[in-house]
């Protein structure tokens, strides 16, 4: 994939292409937070970045919909990402797993030769009764196939249910956070509500965390915004924390 040219016009797809990135997170937390921030706009299918020089500071986020993509650019459009403004645009070549879906996709190696005798060794080469279906054999997410790990629900930790429910306050408490969600990840979801002081996680006890805003009324509009918000599968239940 590539990224693309400034004043070209790309059609809506269901492939984002972000740069602007910060070069300085790591590849796997980087990965993570990308889906933890876009994963409220729709399905994603995988989330794409590289550390080759070339790619540095870019990633691809592939969406199952173009209404998702589309919803998520308009919406993230500037936002603060790792302390810099996420540059969103529509990817200019499909991604490898939508062309896998839809029969399309031919090797990188082989791009060249297809398109000099007009794609005609590809068609050959599928079998008809997938390619009508839009399937590819060797995409591993055709249907019946073994799920990729990254998409297998993750457990995570138990909600912990309170005795008795606190009343309203300027402080939420969240459980069932997977084990790997970082401070940072929860940070860019809540900043997205006006008056966020804090957030804190409880190192000894993994799927929890106290976000801290100004005020109650500040913690309730973030409350009911992300009450049930997914991250890798695991809903998270939001509550008033215990003062």
């Amino acid at each position: 994939m590539a990224e693309i040219s400034q004043g070209e016009e790309v059609p809506p797809n269901m492939t984002l292409y972000i740069n602007n990135l910060n070069e300085k997170i790591k590849i796997d937390q980087l990965k993570k937070s990308l889906h933890a921030v876009f994963s409220q706009f729709g399905k994603i299918l995988d989330v794409l970045a590289f550390k080759t020089l070339k790619h540095k500071g870019q990633a691809w986020v592939i969406f199952e919909g173009v209404n998702s993509a589309t919803n998520a650019l308009r919406r993230m459009q500037g936002f603060p990402f790792y302390d810099k403004e996420m540059r969103i645009q529509y990817a200019k070549t499909k991604s490898d797993i939508i062309a896998k879906a839809d029969g399309t996709f031919v090797p990188r190696e082989k791009r060249k030769r297809h398109e000099d005798k007009g794609g005609k060794k590809r068609k050959e080469q599928l079998d008809p009764n997938q390619a009508a279906a839009g399937l590819n054999p060797a995409y591993p997410g055709a249907y019946g196939a073994t799920p990729p790990l990254s998409q297998i629900p993750y457990l995570g930790a138990r909600p912990i249910v309170p005795e008795a429910p606190a009343p309203p306050n300027n402080i939420l408490f969240v459980q069932n956070l997977p084990h790997d969600t970082t401070t940072m990840m929860l940070q860019m979801l809540f900043n997205q509500y006006p008056g966020l002081k804090d957030v804190r996680m409880v190192e000894t006890k993994p799927g929890i965390a106290f976000v801290e805003y100004e005020n109650e009324m500040q913690s309730t509009v973030a409350m009911q915004a992300l009450q049930g918000f997914k991250i890798q599968q695991n809903q998270m239940l939001i509550t008033y924390a215990k003062k």
